[in-house]
C-alpha cells in the first residue's frame, strides 16, 4: 500500500521552499508565476509507492490525481481492455508528470502506471488541478499542448509505442557544444601509427585527431582507416600517422546543431566529426553520440546505398529506411528532420540507381540533369511516396532535341522501373522522366511553364503545384537554376495567375465542422477518417508556394519558404511559428500512421481515424486545423477572395 506523507492538507509555509525549488527545476513549473507555483506547492501531498505498485490504471475510472515524480521512476504501460500490455512501456523520471490527457479530457487513463522502483510522487487532487488549470496560462498551455509545445510533448507519446530500451539523451535539437562528452584524443602528424593505436586503445575511442601546434585539425584516423589504410595495404606500424590519416576533415562549430552533424555524416559517409571553434579543435562527435539506436545506422545505411552493386541490393536497403524511421520516431527526432533524412536516403538511392543504369549505356548518352518534383523536391517525403521526376538536357552539338530525347527515354524508363523495384511506385499521373513531356530542354520547359502561367486552366494550375517545386538530384544544377530564376520572375509579375492559384488553394479546406468537430469521410475505403495530406498538409504547402512565387523566393522547402517570408517582412514571425507547428504536427501524424501501417503489412495511406486518437491529440489536431484556416484566411485577405 502507498503511504501518504501529508494527508492532503496544505503544506506549512516553511516546508514550501524545498518543494518550490524542486518544481522550479522542471517544465512547465519553471515558467509559472510565483503565486501560481505557491498555490500548487501548498496543495501537493507526498505519496510513497513501493516497487511494482500500481499508481493508476484504466479500470480505476476517471483520473482524479495529477502526479509529479519527486524521486524514483514510473513505467507507463499501454494496456488493452483485459489489462494486457500491448506495446513497449516508457519510463517517467523525476520532474515528469502524468496523466495530463486523462485529467484534461475527464476520462480514465489509457495507460497503466506503476512504480519501476521505490518511488515518491507529489499528488494534486483533480479539483485543485482544475483550479490551477484556470489560474495559470503557462500550466494550461502545457496541459493542453497548444501549438507552442505540441511537437515536443506529443513526441513522448509516439516514443511510447516505438521505443524499446532506449537510454541517454538522443535529441538532435541541441548544439554540438552541449553534446561534447570528453576532451578529444589528439596526436601530432609525426606520431607513429603504433603509438596512435596504443593511445586509442588506452582511451577506448574509435578515432584520433591529428593536430598542429595550434591545435588546428589536420586529419582524422579511425578504426575503419586501420583496416583499409594500414592492415590491407600492409603499411608498417612505424610509419607516421600523417601517412594514413584522412586529411582536411570537415568541421562544424560548437553552436551547430546535432542534426546538422547527422546529415553531414550521412552525406559524406563518415562516422566522426571534428568540432572546431576559431580554428581550434574543441571536441569530436561520433555517430554513436548522436544515435543511441544502432539496429540500422544512418551512416552505415548511407554507405551501403552508395556502394550497392545492383538494384536488388538497393531494394533491400530501401526497406531498411522504414526501420530507420521507426528508430528516429522512437528517439524523438523532429518530424521535419525525419523527412529530410528520408529525402537524403531517397536521393542517394535514386543517384545510385541512375549510376547503375548508366553502366549499361554507351558513351553517346547526352548529358542530363535528373529532377525531383513535389515532396521529394521540397525535402518533405514521408514513407508513402511515389515517383515525381523529370529530365532537363541540352542536346550535344550535332544532335537535335528530338534525337537526344529518343536516346534518353529508354534510359529513363529503366531508371523509373528500377526505382519502382526499390519501393518508389510509378506515378499514376505519369509525372516521370520516361514521359516525353517530362524529358525536355530548358527552352522546352520554359514553353511548357509559359503555357501554364498564361492560360491557367485547372489542369495547368495542378501542374504548377507539382512541377514548380523542383530540385536537381543528379547533374549540373546550372540549367535548372536558370529555369527557376526565369519562372520566378514570370510568376511574380503575373498577378492573375497567382490569383488563380490562390483560388485553387482555398478549395482544400481543413475538415472541421461549424461547431469545431471533425468532418470525417462517410464512404470509400477509409470511412470515418481524415485525409491528412489533402486536407491538412497540402493547404499549407500550397499557400507557402504562392507567397514564394509572389516574392521571388527561390526556396522549395515549405518551412524555409514561410521563414523567408518572415525575413522579407511579408508575414509575422509568431504567425509563421504557429503555422509551421501545425504543419509539423500533421506531418507527424502522417509519419506515425505510415509507420504503423508498414509494421502491420498494410498498404500505406494518409487517412487517420480521429476516434483512434486520444482526446488530447484530438484537441491538438483541431488546433492545427484552426491554424491552417488562419493561414488560408490570410491568403484570402491578400488576394481579396
Amino acid at each position: 500500500m502507498h503511504t501518504d506523507h501529508n494527508n492532503g492538507k496544505e503544506r506549512p509555509q516553511g516546508v514550501l521552499i524545498p518543494v518550490m525549488e524542486f518544481l522550479g527545476r522542471h517544465s512547465p513549473f519553471d515558467q509559472m508565476d510565483l503565486v501560481h507555483l505557491e498555490f500548487l506547492a501548498k496543495r501537493l501531498k507526498l505519496v510513497f509507492y513501493a516497487r511494482d505498485e500500481q499508481v493508476t490504471a484504466p479500470q480505476m475510472g476517471p483520473a482524479n490525481r495529477f502526479y509529479i515524480i519527486k524521486q524514483g521512476r514510473v513505467l507507463g504501460e499501454p494496456v488493452d481492455d483485459d489489462g494486457h500490455v500491448i506495446s513497449t512501456a516508457w519510463e517517467l523520471t523525476p520532474g515528469e508528470c502524468f496523466p495530463v490527457g486523462a485529467l484534461v479530457g475527464r476520462r480514465a487513463v489509457r495507460t497503466r502506471y506503476r512504480a519501476a522502483e521505490d518511488t515518491f510522487c507529489f499528488e494534486l487532487d483533480r479539483e485543485d488541478f482544475n483550479k490551477l488549470f484556470k489560474m495559470s496560462s503557462e500550466f494550461q498551455d502545457f496541459c493542453t499542448r497548444r501549438l507552442a509545445n505540441l511537437l515536443d510533448k506529443v513526441r513522448r507519446q509516439v516514443q511510447a509505442s516505438a521505443a524499446a530500451g532506449l537510454g541517454g539523451d538522443t535529441s538532435l535539437n541541441i548544439t554540438l557544444g552541449e553534446r561534447i562528452r570528453r576532451e578529444p584524443v589528439v596526436c601530432r602528424p609525426e606520431t607513429r601509427i603504433r603509438q596512435a593505436l596504443r593511445t586509442m586503445d588506452d582511451e577506448r575511442v574509435g578515432s584520433v585527431v591529428i593536430t598542429d601546434d595550434d591545435r588546428r585539425p589536420l586529419g582524422v584516423f579511425t578504426l575503419h582507416d586501420l583496416l583499409n589504410r594500414v592492415s590491407l595495404p600492409e603499411v608498417g606500424l612505424d610509419e607516421p600517422i600523417s601517412a594514413v590519416m584522412t586529411r582536411d576533415p570537415i568541421t562544424l562549430p560548437p553552436k551547430a546543431f546535432a542534426f546538422e552533424a547527422a546529415m553531414l555524416m550521412a552525406s559524406h559517409g563518415f562516422h566522426h566529426l571534428c568540432i572546431v571553434e576559431r580554428g581550434r579543435l574543441t571536441g569530436v562527435i561520433s555517430e554513436r553520440d548522436l544515435f543511441s539506436l544502432q539496429r540500422v545506422g544512418l551512416v552505415n545505411l548511407s554507405r551501403s546505398v552508395s556502394g550497392a552493386e545492383d538494384v536488388a541490393t538497393l531494394a533491400r536497403l530501401g526497406r531498411d529506411v522504414h526501420l530507420l524511421v521507426g528508430q528516429m520516431i522512437a528517439q524523438g527526432v523532429r518530424v521535419d528532420q525525419i523527412t529530410q533524412i528520408i529525402t537524403l536516403l531517397n536521393d542517394q538511392i535514386t543517384r545510385r540507381v541512375i549510376q547503375i543504369c548508366l553502366q549499361d549505356e554507351g558513351s553517346d548518352i547526352p548529358e542530363f540533369d535528373w529532377l525531383a518534383f513535389g515532396s521529394e523536391a521540397r525535402q518533405e517525403q514521408t514513407l508513402k511516396t511515389d515517383q515525381d521526376n523529370g529530365i532537363v538536357f541540352v542536346p550535344p552539338e550535332g544532335m537535335t532535341a528530338d534525337a537526344a530525347r529518343q536516346r534518353l527515354l529508354p534510359l529513363a524508363q529503366r531508371i523509373n522501373e528500377a526505382l519502382d523495384q526499390c519501393g518508389y511506385p510509378l506515378c499514376r499521373g505519369n509525372v516521370m522522366a520516361s514521359n516525353p513531356d517530362c524529358c525536355l530542354t530548358p527552352e522546352e520547359w520554359r514553353q511548357r511553364f509559359t503555357q501554364w502561367v498564361d492560360q491557367g486552366t485547372p489542369k495547368h494550375l495542378l501542374n504548377a503545384n507539382i512541377y514548380f517545386d523542383f530540385r536537381v538530384i543528379l547533374g549540373n544544377e546550372g540549367p535548372a537554376e536558370e529555369l527557376r530564376q526565369w519562372f520566378l520572375e514570370k510568376t511574380a509579375k503575373n498577378s492573375r495567375f497567382r490569383h488563380q492559384m490562390a483560388e485553387n488553394a482555398l478549395r482544400l479546406r481543413p475538415p472541421l465542422g461549424l461547431l469545431g468537430d471533425f468532418k470525417v469521410s462517410s464512404r470509400g475505403d477509409h470511412p470515418r477518417s481524415l485525409d491528412m495530406k489533402v486536407n491538412g498538409a497540402t493547404p499549407i504547402v500550397d499557400v507557402a508556394r504562392i507567397y514564394a512565387l509572389a516574392h521571388r523566393i527561390p526556396e522549395v522547402n515549405t518551412s524555409r519558404r514561410l521563414e523567408a517570408c518572415v525575413e522579407a517582412g511579408v508575414l509575422k514571425r509568431e504567425d509563421v511559428a504557429a503555422w509551421l507547428n501545425a504543419y509539423h504536427y500533421i506531418q507527424l501524424l502522417r509519419m506515425r500512421t505510415h509507420q504503423e501501417q508498414a509494421q502491420a503489412g498494410q498498404t500505406l495511406s494518409n487517412f487517420v481515424n480521429p476516434e483512434r486518437l486520444d482526446e488530447l491529440e484530438q484537441r491538438i489536431l483541431k488546433e492545427a486545423f484552426r491554424q491552417v484556416r488562419k493561414l488560408q484566411s490570410r491568403l484570402a485577405l491578400d488576394y481579396q477572395l
